[in-house]
Formats: structure tokens, sequence, C-alpha cells
């Protein structure tokens, strides 16, 4: 059985579909109890053949109705479990409660609002089910739903004039219903409703396709040994992401090169007092490597400070560690510098093995 997740209710609100027993769920969500089996609404499906078939034998046990109605199924029941409205209408008698045809002319001519009814009952062909006012709003209790369908007001006659287009027989229930904790809870509150309940048909149809869709994933994964062709939108995300990727490292180049020259910078340090022998090309020596970096960080500062303007525009200043800056035309590019320093770092290990061979 359903539990009422709209609700929270002990009391089943709605009683969902087993089998063929439409008529069992119906009475049941009508009355909110567990009121009526199976076995019982069997019973009464039988005292009702035998009031037919004893009225049938009053005409005589050998005339030919009477031998085709016993050879006739029952018409109140059958093996799949349906119960005709005889069965329904009795089963409700026992609760002081009648069944009137909404559509009879009789009943039309009461003009009586549908909302201001308290419950009914919906038959199309072997299918019932129970719309009922619950407090002070009306519920679609459907046994082929998942769950109540919240009815406003103002849609229950054209929900009920629908049903009646589709084929569907509605019975108005008179009477009074016994008490329910669901009708009392919801005396005090109103429920809202952000989703409607889908069929159990299309809810177990929409599970059993996502079952299929997962097992056709996990056999492409398995069969590629997770190492499968990407679909065009997984490659259009590791695209976006290598580029990202790139662009980042642009940015991070010039952090990049500052680090490299501070740790030259630290190298040297640590060496000052070796002679570094001058080589060809790009091989510079240590004085002539420092200098190019004071070159080098006067500019950057200069750029990021400009000084004021000075009396004496052809005097240039001097960096804090008191040595001349040279001519910014002959500062090093960023790159000749990375390139000078990893030089300089190469030369200073190889003098240290050659110390460390005198040694």
């Amino acid at each position: 059985m359903w539990r009422n997740k709209l609700f929270g209710l002990v009391p089943k609100t709605l009683r969902t579909q087993e089998g063929s027993l439409c008529a069992q769920h119906c009475l049941n969500n009508l009355l909110q109890g567990e009121y009526f089996s199976p076995v019982e609404l069997s019973s009464i499906a039988h005292q009702l053949d035998e009031e037919e078939r004893m009225r049938m034998a009053e005409g005589g046990v050998t005339s030919e109705d009477y031998r085709t109605f016993l050879q006739q199924p029952s018409g109140n029941m059958d093996d799949s479990g349906f119960f005709s409205i005889q069965v329904i209408s009795n089963a409700l008698k026992v609760w002081g409660l009648e069944l009137i045809l909404f559509n009879s002319p009789e009943y039309q001519r009461l003009r009586i609002d549908p909302i201001n009814e308290r419950s009914f009952i919906c038959n199309y062909k072997e299918h019932w089910f129970t719309v009922r006012k619950l407090g002070k709003q009306w519920f679609n209790l459907n046994s082929l739903l998942t769950g109540p369908e919240l009815i406003s007001d103002t849609y229950l006659a054209l929900f009920l004039a629908q049903l009646q287009q589709e084929g569907y027989s509605i019975f108005v229930v008179k009477g009074d219903l016994p008490d329910c904790e669901a009708d009392q809870l919801l005396q005090m509150i109103r429920v809202q409703q952000m989703h409607r309940p889908k069929l159990i048909g299309e809810e177990l149809a929409q599970l059993k396709e996502q079952r299929v869709q997962k097992t056709d994933l996990e056999r492409v994964l398995e069969a590629n040994d997770g190492s499968g062709m990407l679909d065009e939108d997984e490659e259009d995300l590791q695209r976006a992401l290598a580029l990202s990727r790139q662009e980042i490292d642009m940015e991070d180049e010039e952090a990049d090169l500052r680090r490299a020259i501070q740790l030259s910078m630290q190298g040297s340090s640590r060496n000052v007092s070796q002679d570094i022998p001058q080589t060809s090309g790009t091989h510079l020596t240590s004085e002539e490597l420092r200098k190019r970096r004071e070159a080098y960080f006067e500019k950057q500062q200069q750029q990021q400070h400009p000084p004021a303007q000075l009396s004496h525009p052809r005097e240039r200043p001097t960096t804090s560690s008191g040595a001349l800056g040279s001519d910014p035309g002959d500062a090093m590019s960023e790159e000749d510098m990375l390139q000078a320093a990893v030089t300089m770092s190469l030369e200073v290990v190889r003098n240290n093995f050659k110390t460390e061979g005198k040694k």
C-alpha cells in the first residue's frame, strides 16, 4: 500500500492498484480506511448472484431463460477482481451511503454545484476511482496514480465534464462519510502541490528506460575499458578546459620568470667568492649579469612607480645597492635574462663540482 507522502498521515489517503481490485481500492479511498477486502466484496457479489438466480427461478427452473442464466458468468464479479456497481452500492449501504448518477435527469434538475458535494465515484469499463473532498480541498484518489492529485474548486466541474466526455459514468455519494484523520488535518491546513502525480505505468516505464540507458552505458564503458570515444559534449568540455589551462600558463609565465631569476641570484650570492671565467656567446660573468639584473629591476620599479621630474633630466638615479643603472635600451629581454640565469646556474654547478674534485 502507498503511504501518503503528500500529507504524511498514518491512514492511507490513497490506496494504490493491486491487480484489478480497483473497486476495493475505490471504496477504501472513499472511506479512508481498510474497510473492505476482496473476500468481503466477493461475498456481496455471490449474494447478489443468488438473488438474481432466485428471481429467474420464479419463471420455472426448466425454462430456457433460466438454463441460459445458469450458463452465463456472473455479472457482479469476475476472476480479474472486477466488481459491478451493484456490489459497490450494496457495500456502501452498510455505511448509510447511496449512489446517484451524476448526469441523470433527476439529479440535474436539482442544479447542485459539484463543489457543494462531498465525493464522487467514477467508472469507465472495469476501472473505478474516487474523487473526494478532504478538509476544504478536492483530491483525485485514483489508485492508478502515484499519489493524490489536487483539484482546485474552479477546475472540479471541468474535470468531471472531461470524464463524462471520455465515457466515464459518475456517481454522487450521498450521506455522511465516516470521520478520518486526513479530513480532520486538512480542515486546519491547505495543501499546495508543485508537481502532479504520474500514472503508475508511466513511472514504471520511465524507470525501466533509465535502467536500460544505464545498462547500455555500462556496456559501452566496459567494451572500451573506460577509454572509449568521448561524445561531442565531453569533447567540447575537454577543449575548453585545455584552452583555459593555456591562458593560465601564459599569465603565469612572467611570474615564473621572476622566480627563476630570484633563485639564480640566491645561487650567485652563495658563490660570490668564486671567480667565474668569462665565456663566449651569451655566457656572462657574475658582475655583468648582476648589473643587467639591477637595470631590469630598476626599469620594472620605474614602470610601477614613475619618479617625479628632476631638475637635471640627464642625471640617473642609483639603485638600492648603489650601483649605477645601465641604459634602458641595453636591458635584456625577459627571455634573454631567463636564458642567462639558467646558464649561470649551470656554470655555478660545474664550478662546485670542480672545487669538490680538487679537494
